[in-house]
């Protein structure tokens, strides 16, 4: 009963969570197969963000990419015929239990339209102050913005 008690006195309790979710989506006037086939290659994220990206393993989930020269490491969690999420083991973000998903759905007011989406979630209470909270979620939203605004332009591109 004392070791119990020791254990119970000793460890200290864990810190709440606090998940943010940041979410972009736009249109793109091209089907949502065609828009996939066009950036929704797990490495195609080399040619909408400025990265570098190798990929290593086989299968999917379970391949794994690795961004800006191996600093960066996202084994793919899921995928279906037009999605895929990872969550970031090595990078920046990687204490925060970052995860992303890129999705391209039939959307929009034509069936010629596609609704393309870029999700993160991750735990800010990781993050060492709010100063910090404010501005990594900022530039998220800001980088992923610009991320689905280069795709939609390499999809639409004729």
């Amino acid at each position: 009963m004392r070791v119990l008690l020791a254990a119970m006195l000793l460890s200290a309790p864990a810190a709440a969570a606090d998940y943010v979710v940041v979410r972009n989506e736009l249109i793109v006037a091209a089907p949502a197969d065609a828009v996939w086939a066009r950036v929704g290659g797990y490495c195609a994220i080399a040619e909408w963000l400025p990265t570098t990206c190798t990929l290593e393993g086989s299968g999917e989930p379970g391949l794994v990419r690795k961004l800006v020269n191996g600093t960066v490491v996202e084994p793919m969690v899921a995928r279906t015929a037009r999605s895929y999420t990872y969550w970031q083991t090595v990078g920046n973000l990687a204490a925060a239990g970052l995860h992303g998903t890129l999705a391209a759905e039939p959307g929009g007011k034509k069936d010629s339209e596609t609704r393309l989406s870029y999700t993160l979630v991750y735990d800010q209470a990781a993050l060492a102050s709010d100063a910090l909270r404010i501005s990594e979620r900022a530039r998220l939203q800001a980088r992923f913005a610009q991320a689905l605004q280069s795709m939609k332009a390499l999809a639409e591109a004729r």
